[in-house]
């Protein structure tokens, strides 16, 4: 299970989304471009899930790099990403229902499925 510390758990699963990007970690380095997507917590840990599938441009810059950035309620955390295996499917499946209700379909379908990220603070 990941520690998160800033931001709180209460602030990620309460939150209505998260802005990734994807590169560095250095506060040097040019920010990578932000999107925003949909997040939940699952069995204690944090994943989103590309609409678009595997196909989708920060997806793969995601799991290319390895690493970035989130910002969510005013806090920035460096975090890794990490794609998620099978098994985590159904958790992740209920929390985006439980969270998002009839809008959840956005993170239901296969493509979304099989582009499922799970994101743990550096």
């Amino acid at each position: 299970m990941t520690t998160w510390t800033v931001p709180t758990p209460a602030t990620l699963r309460d939150a209505p989304a998260l802005h990734l990007s994807a590169g560095p970690v250095d506060p040097d380095a040019p920010a990578a471009p932000e999107v925003e997507v949909g997040m939940v917590l699952a069995d204690g840990e944090l994943y989103v899930r590309a609409q678009r599938g595997t196909t989708s441009q920060w997806y793969r810059a995601a799991v290319s790099h390895g690493s970035g950035r989130i910002r969510v309620a005013g806090e920035t955390v460096a975090v890794r990403f990490e794609p998620a295996g099978p098994e985590a499917a159904p958790a992740v499946d209920a929390a985006y229902r439980s969270k998002y209700g009839s809008f959840a379909s956005f993170a239901a379908g296969r493509a979304a499925r099989a582009a499922t990220l799970r994101i743990s603070p550096v």
